[in-house]
């Protein structure tokens, strides 16, 4: 841990956005990452009390129940950690005068439609996950703090679990592969979450009253197999070699692949309130996509770095 001086509280610190957010704010000064380990937002008290050991003047909350399937059987647990936990941070944030950021999801809406939703847009989770996210929202809110709550979709990064990297491993194992291609939105790299959260929070400091929920996603749509085909031909293109054919990737629909939790067919999400208060313009889905493919064949050609042997 981190001094107890820190007034940076990175919360989730070893999931996607954690990392992300860790490697972004340590170079601004002292910081106290924490992982489930360290802080368990499922411990309501355990939280408080390290709320008030550490004293942070800035919150970043990357950590959350994510096992969407498996949180329709430990509704209680994902409440505690989606929507309690949140509903301590705020209430510590709204007492000690400090700045919360949350990070929420598209999966509070119910995903009819085609349009693209704002942050009024009506809400109606199909989930246990999508339920407790929104209450976690609702709590912050209430609270009274000052927050960002970013909601945002389909989260990933060059390391850690996640679609992208499971499609170039199943790609290099499988000759055919069928992916979902009715459940629309965009894939959300999250160095970029950690990048336009060191722009928000310093505007937010300067001016309390852009307080409140943005919906945070890059640019554009695409479905869960047409960014399976993008980064399975990228890899291609750049010498990886695969099993699957250029062919071989096939296209299925959400009521073909039953799961315990229903998902949104509609994930699209309106960022003009981002732009407008923020001044930031996302940029294509598919150009992080790319970047990150490279960056794990990049990896994957270097060669492992011998460790020195003792003399």
């Amino acid at each position: 841990m981190a001094s107890e001086s820190a007034t940076v509280l990175i919360l989730g610190a070893n999931g996607q956005v954690g990392r992300a957010l860790t490697r972004a704010w340590t170079s601004r000064g002292a910081v106290i990452a924490l992982d489930r380990s360290q802080a368990d937002l499922a411990d309501l008290p355990g939280l408080q009390a390290m709320l008030e050991r550490a004293r942070p003047s800035l919150i970043l909350n990357a950590a959350a129940y994510t096992a969407v399937d498996k949180a329709e059987s430990e509704p209680e647990l994902a409440q505690r950690v989606n929507a309690l936990a949140p509903g301590v941070l705020a209430d510590y944030a709204a007492t000690h005068g400090a700045f919360l950021v949350h990070y929420s999801t598209d999966y509070v809406f119910d995903g009819s439609g085609e349009s693209p939703r704002d942050e009024q847009a009506p809400t109606g989770p199909l989930s246990v996950y999508g339920a407790t996210k929104l209450e976690g929202e609702q709590r912050i809110a209430a609270s009274g703090c000052t927050h960002l709550t970013l909601r945002t979709s389909w989260v990933y990064a060059a390391s850690g679990h996640n679609f992208l990297r499971t499609m170039l491993r199943l790609a290099a194992e499988r000759e055919t592969l069928a992916v979902i291609d009715d459940q629309v939105g965009a894939p959300t790299h999250a160095d970029w979450l950690a990048a336009i959260t060191t722009h928000m929070v310093p505007a937010l400091q300067g001016n309390p009253a852009l307080s409140g929920l943005y919906h945070a996603v890059p640019a554009g749509e695409t479905t869960w197999c047409r960014y399976a085909r993008r980064v399975i031909d990228t890899a291609r293109a750049h010498g990886l070699p695969l099993r699957v054919p250029p062919d071989g990737v096939r296209a299925m629909k959400t009521s073909d692949y039953p799961t315990a939790a229903r998902r949104p067919l509609n994930s699209r999400l309106c960022t003009a309130k981002l732009q407008r208060a923020f001044g930031l313009t996302p940029p294509e889905w598919s150009v992080a996509v790319d970047e990150t493919v490279m960056t794990l064949l990049q990896d994957a050609q270097r060669p492992p770095t011998m460790a020195s042997s003792p003399t």
